[in-house]
């Protein structure tokens, strides 16, 4: 919780918010709680259906990454976030590069898949070169603030 003025200093931000489905925006420090509490909340459970980490860099979350809606021995979704003074240096794409093994492993998964808006190049471009190939496009897959919104499918399987 002592990670929530962290977590609004980078999700109050739109060039961050607009890539991620569902984060509202302006993001305040009472998101921010709700959203540590949910977490420390699902990482007691046995069975979770979420498993998040958090980015820290310099002594600061400034990113998280996880999986949602797992079906353990089957499938997972994952998504991601990163501060944007972060863009562009490969961090999150080693990110993944050490997250997905481990997911796979931990939840006896078989694919893991994420969403990616069409005009979110970084974020495709993160998940190429983290070995994801991309499957398809959802036409106005993901309804964000009033617009539907074209979002291309990857996934790993193993």
């Amino acid at each position: 919780m002592s990670d929530a003025r962290d977590v609004v200093a980078v999700l109050n931000n739109w060039n961050v918010v607009k890539n991620l489905s569902v984060v509202p925006f302006p993001y305040i420090i009472a998101d921010a709680n709700e959203y540590l509490k949910k977490i420390t909340t699902e990482m007691k459970k046995k069975d979770r259906k979420n498993f998040v980490l958090t980015i820290e860099i310099d002594g600061k979350v400034s990113g998280a990454i996880g999986i949602h809606s797992i079906v353990r021995g089957h499938k997972a979704e994952m998504g991601y976030w990163l501060a944007e003074p972060y863009w562009g240096r490969g961090i999150m794409s080693e990110v993944l590069k050490k997250f997905v093994p481990l997911a796979f492993k931990n939840f006896s998964l078989r694919r893991i898949y994420a969403k990616a808006y069409s005009f979110n190049k970084g974020s495709q471009r993160v998940l190429e070169k983290a070995g994801f190939a991309q499957e398809g496009m959802e036409k106005k897959g993901i309804l964000k603030n009033g617009k539907f919104i074209d979002a291309y499918l990857y996934a790993k399987v193993r």
